[in-house]
């Protein structure tokens, strides 16, 4: 028992050694591809999600792109689209910067809303997002994370709690 214990962690902190920014993909000029799940209320979300409450089906689909300003600070765009029970709802967005502390630690600021136009009909929010960059290769890494997005227009809606799974390409 002792032995697997130890080759665990042997290949635990292997992994996690191995699994850091070391090629570059966080340097000025480079840029960044990136679908993220959705869990929790997904409001002006460009993430993938499918949900089924109360017989009510719903689905979202969208990406983001980054381009490094500066070594570690990407500016980012996004754009999903969702239904509820087969309608439509305004497109998603998302813009926004993201800094990668000692390269492995993402954290975001970004505004993020659904449609264009009058506050109570398309909700804005501002959000913020913390993670971890697992890198698993050159161009792949994975970046669990928490997002809190504040609500801009309270008097319409509320402040939203999500976890997030992004997976990212790095070029």
């Amino acid at each position: 028992m002792k032995k697997i214990t130890t080759t665990l962690f042997a290949l635990c902190a292997f992994a996690f050694a191995n699994g850091q920014a070391k090629d570059g993909q966080l340097l000025k000029g480079k840029w960044l591809i990136e679908a993220n799940t959705g869990f929790g209320n997904n409001v002006g979300s460009t993430a993938l999600y499918f949900s089924n409450t109360n017989g009510v089906n719903a689905f979202n689909i969208g990406a983001e792109g980054g381009y490094f300003i500066k070594d570690n600070l990407a500016l980012k765009l996004g754009l999903g689209y969702g239904e509820i029970d087969g309608v439509g709802e305004p497109i998603a967005y998302k813009v926004g910067a993201k800094y990668y502390i000692k390269g492995m630690i993402p954290v975001e600021l970004s505004y993020n809303g659904i449609g264009f136009g009058e506050p109570d009909l398309n909700p804005t929010y501002v959000g913020t997002q913390i993670g971890y960059a697992l890198f698993l290769g050159k161009n792949v890494s994975i970046e669990p994370g928490v997002r809190y997005n504040f609500a801009t227009h309270k008097q319409f809606y509320d402040n939203t709690f999500q976890l997030n799974i992004g997976f990212a390409l790095h070029f």
